[in-house]
């Protein structure tokens, strides 16, 4: 049976200290700030507190007058939070802007291959023909819901048709764990590192094709999704530390533990419902919570990460700051153990 053991109460009140915390950030309208807000807006789905809704609402209102960047990969991240603020209020300026991301992904961006996303971080060419995990959450996630709501085969079969590709680059057949990046250009992995967050934002994103997506048995591309997180979870599974955690680089005992691939790998796994990995949730679920303090600051998250050159590269990245994708992912994970029915 899959059972998570929690007080409802205590992980509210950690919702609500993350989420006023993370409305002190002055982030950007930018992938962090789509990653936390993202987080946020789940938050109001389970709580329906009117007031998280008014603080999307208010930045958003902010940097509109200010004037929106233009798209990317990355900034389409904050699509995520225009999508649950058109449905809380039914204000077309923020399907507008859904719209406007959906046309820049589907029309614009740069892709490779089969219609594959090349991972954007802004409106240059920067990583010639590369795949990152990343893109699964900033914008194959984004266009899977953004069909589901209009019922549009054709942008939907696009996001799953991401994912797919995704997989056959990323994910190892020899350990069933990802890559952070694909070069197909030179044909490989760069660097070639199980990096935590990038299979973070795999499993969590593939964990949301069967919550969201009506019939996905229906779809065929959703059997690879369905068989390459299984097979992801129960890799990851036994490289999950002591402590609750799995590290900046998952198999590398060396490395440190770091809390925004954490949150994602385990919301993935409370969202796939296997009772095999409850025991591997409930430790998880206190290891985070030590790591996040009274005021909602998510600790021990790594920061902006790139292809890497080397281990080095990966290990000494700084883990001292708040970052908005680390209070993000950590509402994803504790939303998900209340959802959890």
């Amino acid at each position: 049976m899959f059972k998570i053991n929690y007080d409802k109460d205590q992980i509210l009140q950690v919702i609500d200290n993350i989420v006023r915390k993370t409305m002190t950030m002055d982030m950007t309208w930018e992938w962090p700030c789509g990653v936390a807000y993202y987080g946020i807006a789940e938050a109001y789905e389970i709580t329906k507190n009117k007031e998280y809704l008014e603080m999307l609402s208010g930045f958003t209102e902010e940097y509109i007058a200010l004037g929106l960047p233009e798209w990317n990969v990355n900034t389409c991240a904050m699509g995520h939070a225009m999508i649950t603020l058109y449905e809380a209020t039914n204000d077309e300026k923020y399907w507008e802007i859904v719209l406007s991301k959906v046309d820049y992904l589907r029309n614009h961006a740069l892709r490779f291959g089969d219609r594959v996303l090349q991972h954007t971080v802004s409106d240059k060419n920067d990583f010639p023909e590369q795949a990152w995990a990343d893109t699964l959450f900033m914008a194959a996630f984004f266009l899977l819901r953004v069909g589901i709501k209009l019922k549009d085969k054709e942008t939907i079969d696009d996001a799953l048709n991401q994912y797919y590709w995704h997989i056959k680059y990323l994910q190892d057949p020899a350990t069933s764990l990802w890559y952070h990046g694909y070069n197909n250009i030179n044909k490989d992995h760069m660097s070639g590192f199980y990096w935590g967050r990038a299979n973070a934002w795999a499993a969590y994103t593939m964990s949301q094709v069967g919550r969201r997506l009506p019939e996905a048995y229906l779809y065929p591309i959703y059997m690879d999704i369905d068989c390459a997180l299984r097979d992801q979870l129960g890799a990851i599974k036994l490289l999950q530390t002591e402590n609750g955690l799995w590290r900046t680089i998952l198999d590398d005992v060396e490395a440190y533990e770091e809390v925004s691939a954490s949150c994602g790998i385990a919301a993935a796994m409370v969202t796939n419902k296997n009772p095999l990995h409850t025991k591997y949730i409930q430790k998880a679920l206190d290891g985070i919570l030590k790591n996040i303090t009274e005021d909602g600051r998510v600790l021990n998250v790594s920061g902006g990460t790139a292809v890497m050159k080397d281990r080095d590269g990966y290990r000494n990245i700084a883990k001292n700051w708040i970052q908005g994708w680390g209070q993000g992912l950590a509402l994803s994970f504790l939303t998900a153990i209340i959802n959890d029915k």
